[in-house]
């Protein structure tokens, strides 16, 4: 099988999506471990363990929590893109459009997720939050989309 834009791979986007939230805590996790060590026990207490650690140095733990923080927002930000997704394709809005939109989201989530970990300045913060908001555009896209397309044909009051 070929794989166009055409193809309909909306659905397998949703795990790719995922990822993006999953990968900074998965990066976070093998940095405790060279610095620190991870408590396997209670991992969600490494994080703490390390800013409380006077030995690691300042800019190592803020790159851990800013880490913590895109797979927090990756998380926070998941629900809407599975509801843009399903919205999508139960209104059945056009592969291309779907599938398009899909690789925006995600080239957007990579971006702002490599910006957040080495952001060190003011200007660079504005800059995450400008990705943020741009990629943000893309489930709320699909979500107005997938509206106007059931309203259209009645299906949507």
């Amino acid at each position: 099988m070929v794989l166009t834009l055409s193809t309909p791979l909306s659905l397998y986007f949703i795990p790719a999506v995922w990822l993006t939230a999953f990968l900074p805590v998965t990066f976070k996790t093998i940095l405790i471990h060279q610095v620190k060590g991870l408590n396997n026990v209670a991992p969600r207490t490494s994080t703490a363990a390390v800013t409380a650690d006077k030995n690691i140095p300042p800019e190592v733990a803020a790159r851990i929590m800013r880490m913590e923080g895109a797979h927090l927002n990756g998380n926070e930000n998941f629900p809407i893109w599975i509801a843009a997704v399903l919205a999508g394709n139960i209104a059945g809005l056009d592969n291309r459009t779907m599938n398009v939109t899909s690789l925006i989201y995600i080239a957007g989530r990579i971006l702002y997720n490599y910006i957040y970990f080495n952001q060190v300045t003011e200007v660079q913060s504005s800059l995450r939050s400008a990705v943020y908001f741009g990629a943000l555009c893309c489930p709320m896209y699909l979500l107005f989309q997938a509206a106007a397309k059931m309203k259209a044909e009645g299906r949507l009051a």
